[in-house]
């Protein structure tokens, strides 16, 4: 899994953060979404798809390779 943001769509909502911790913060100043792990481990997939299908932006994209 890889994952992509858009900070220019971010709203700062935080879900994200909520969450997936362990991929996503959030700037102090804006609240912006900042990655921390663009490619996280196995273990953390299914939080992050939770996340990027909750950003009420839509600034969280994920690529998926085929196993």
């Amino acid at each position: 899994m890889k994952i992509t943001v858009d900070e220019e769509r971010c709203c700062g909502a935080g879900q994200c953060v909520l969450i997936a911790p362990e991929a996503f913060d959030q700037r102090e100043e804006d609240g912006i979404v900042v990655l921390l792990d663009a490619e996280p481990a196995e273990g953390h997939h299914t939080a992050v798809r939770e996340a990027a299908s909750v950003c009420p932006a839509t600034a969280i994209q994920l690529s998926e390779s085929p196993d």
